[in-house]
């Protein structure tokens, strides 16, 4: 388990970020200065119309993108000032990912797409079998374990994605309408077990979400309207 909130070093932290796109002789601005704090262990929900700037937000504050302006703080560390492989070894080690679609390797069994990040960072193959088997086992999918993606249904790909995102112990889970593509009865478990095991994980959670429902669950809500934090 992470020891999150022992130095009280937020998890993320979002300063003054804007991100723009050119589009031609055009400047299209998705985010407008967004300040957000993320405590360790905190469950934040970003709810906001299509087109709002969620998913763009989520990107920057997992690193995927860099923001035109303002600085972005992962496990206390000025993303800013780090170069583009020390950018990707901090992601690998402290954020997990899980979208609306699984992405899962569909030539891999389940507990080998889980163990994929893992073996990544050079971790051998015996000692990422043990966590993966057992976050699957957790997760209610431990004896589809040989299964490939194919095999498995919607919600069980999703609980491979949720292990797979979470193999690395990462400080903070960010997701993309993670329950988007299932059913209401099927996202509503998911929903429950991603909530539950990222506690038990000690791991702070920022999700993107249509779901008024679910957003109420957490405790806080990010409401994002055109490019901007609705205060």
């Amino acid at each position: 388990m992470n020891e999150n909130g022992a130095n009280g070093i937020p998890s993320l932290l979002a300063e003054g970020v804007v991100k723009s796109y050119r589009l031609g002789d055009r400047t299209i601005e998705v985010l407008k200065g967004i300040d957000l704090r993320v405590e360790s262990g905190e469950f934040v929900a970003v709810v906001g119309p299509s087109g709002a700037g969620k998913s763009t937000l989520l990107h920057i504050l997992g690193t995927l993108e860099r923001p035109t302006s303002g600085v972005i703080s992962l496990a206390g560390q000025d993303t800013s000032k780090l170069d583009d492989d020390s950018l990707a070894i901090l992601r690998r080690e402290s954020v997990g990912f899980v979208f609306q679609f699984h992405h899962l390797m569909p030539g891999f069994s389940a507990l080998e797409n889980v163990m994929m990040p893992a073996l990544v960072r050079g971790v051998q193959r015996r000692e990422a079998e043990i966590p993966a088997k057992a976050l699957l086992e957790s997760l209610g999918v431990g004896e589809r374990l040989e299964n490939k993606p194919a095999e498995l249904s919607g919600g069980e790909q999703q609980r491979v994605a949720v292990a797979r995102a979470m193999i690395n112990n990462p400080r903070v889970l960010l997701a993309d309408e993670p329950t988007g593509n299932l059913d209401r009865e099927t996202g509503g478990r998911l929903e429950q077990d991603l909530v539950r095991f990222t506690r038990e994980q000690g791991a702070s959670v920022v999700v993107v979400t249509h779901n008024e429902e679910w957003a109420a669950k957490a405790d806080r809500v990010i409401r994002l309207i055109d490019g901007r934090v609705e205060a």
